[in-house]
């Protein structure tokens, strides 16, 4: 009998905060910066009475983040009540949308386990509220051990979009680069920040198991992970818990479980409900999205970012790697751009953000809209560099000094005394003249023969660039020592 195998059937939830400055059916501000309960009214809190209103801004944002997804805006959805108490749920259920949502139909591609690109079907995005937000007294601020708990209803009302996937992912590490890349895309359409630090990504992955024998493992759906590091392990752990389950005959669990980071593991939450919970909400009527609506929306869209990292490569020549970390994120690649605007070389200005851009950035903790040295500025840098006015280590003297001084290019250059050309010349011949009349032992040995690996001539070479500040050019000054020894 051959060895039973298991092909692992996974789909993803994901929720992301979409970006407006009032709630999705009020007009309370979604500033996640406010003091507890405060960003509350009738409406968010389900007091008698208040009545829902739909806000445009959401609706967009929702089209937004579907299009940058592939999927089609639908031209009718409705809005339903989801019913469930629970304290962060202030009416009593949740407004979202179910079998009718704004878009659907789209997908993402990720790379399979050959490295093959492989499209992960996106079902659709609907729209719904948040629920409060809730905060435990115990030191971990888990609910578990907690003697009290409290209620911030700020997040009541706060708009989402959620994002169902179809069971088309096959790994954790498929997993991970779908939600990335849905991160990244959303990010792109202005549709939504996606921090997951912030909360404003969440996302529940629904596992299962198909053996090799015909058997199938029941769907379980994994909560509670908030990063894309937990995403992978979680779903690494609950494939691994259900193959042993199905190996030694026994029978897979429809249930939610719960991620724990700290100890590594899945646990048992509640068993699946297997009853509808929907009724059509009554004070919203039907959202209907007309053509013109649509186009309007479409127009605002800016190019992908895989789109945008082809376009480097093809059109600029920027190696694959390079283009893909720029475009990574949106203001980044923006800011590049730039740079080639103001006339830098793109391969040398791509080089240059990559490495001396990304490395200030990552030092400060900060993000590109807040760099001080503007793409113009580099761009001439970069121009100066390429056209050998400034060497590659002066060239990054006067970076530094800029980013720590707020300095413009010419400013940089003057206070660290930089001659640009470089020293050569009779400047260059004085110096060499005089590091080898300092160091005649140096000479003697070069001139009988006895330094063969070149050590004591490289080591001339040395103390004439720190003599010359790495102002002088490295091969000029080879050439002109050797004339000198001559």
């Amino acid at each position: 009998m051959s060895e039973l195998t298991f092909t692992p059937v996974i789909g993803i939830e994901i929720h992301i905060r979409l970006k407006t400055d009032t709630k999705i059916f009020c007009s309370c501000s979604t500033n996640p910066e406010s003091p507890a309960n405060t960003n509350i009214c009738p409406v968010c809190m389900g007091l008698p009475g208040s009545l829902p209103r739909l806000n445009h801004n959401v609706v967009e944002k929702g089209m937004l983040a579907g299009l940058a997804l592939n999927c089609s805006v639908q031209p009718k959805s409705l809005f339903f009540r989801k019913s469930y108490f629970y304290p962060d749920l202030p009416k009593g259920h949740q407004i979202s949308q179910c079998d009718l949502p704004v878009v659907a139909d789209g997908y993402i591609e990720v790379h399979d386990a050959d490295g093959n690109l492989k499209k992960i079907r996106v079902n659709h995005l609907h729209l719904e509220e948040d629920a409060a937000s809730m905060h435990h007294s115990a030191s971990d601020g888990r609910l578990e051990g907690a003697a009290t708990s409290y209620v911030d209803y700020n997040r009541a009302g706060m708009p989402l979009g959620e994002i169902v996937s179809e069971p088309d992912i096959s790994s954790a590490q498929e997993a991970v680069e779908y939600a990335m890349n849905l991160q990244r895309r959303v990010r792109y359409a202005g549709a939504s920040d996606a921090d997951l630090d912030k909360g404003m990504m969440r996302f529940d992955a629904n596992v299962s198991l198909k053996c090799s024998d015909g058997r199938w493992g029941r769907k379980v759906e994994v909560k509670n992970m908030n990063s894309f590091r937990a995403l992978e392990r979680a779903i690494e752990f609950e494939i691994k818990r259900q193959k042993k389950i199905l190996l030694s005959g026994g029978e897979v669990l429809q249930e939610t479980r719960h991620w724990n980071d700290a100890k590594g593991v899945t646990s048992a939450s509640r068993v699946k409900e297997f009853y509808r919970k929907f009724i059509v909400e009554p004070d919203l009527p039907p959202l209907i999205v007309n053509q013109e609506w649509i186009d309007r929306v479409t127009a605002m869209m800016p190019e992908m970012p895989d789109v945008r990292a082809n376009r480097y490569v093809n059109d600029m020549g920027l190696p694959r790697d390079v283009a893909e970390v720029i475009t990574d994120d949106k203001n980044l690649a923006d800011y590049f751009e730039s740079c080639v605007k103001a006339g830098a070389n793109p391969v040398r200005a791509a080089h240059w953000v990559r490495t001396e851009v990304l490395r200030v950035l990552n030092e400060r903790g900060q993000k590109i809209d807040a760099f001080t040295v503007k793409p113009e500025v580099l761009a001439g840098l970069v121009s100066r560099v390429d056209d050998r006015k400034l060497s590659t280590t002066q060239g990054k003297e006067v970076f530094d000094y800029m980013c720590a001084n707020g300095a413009g290019l010419e400013d940089a250059v003057k206070a660290l005394g930089i001659t640009e050309g470089g020293v050569a010349g009779n400047a260059l011949n004085d110096i060499i003249a005089a590091v080898i009349a300092a160091n005649p032992d140096v000479l003697e040995e070069i001139k009988s023969g006895k330094d063969k690996k070149g050590k004591k001539l490289k080591f001339l070479q040395g103390l004439v660039m720190k003599e010359t500040k790495g102002q002088a050019k490295p091969q000029e000054v080879a050439e002109a020592i050797a004339k000198a020894l001559e």
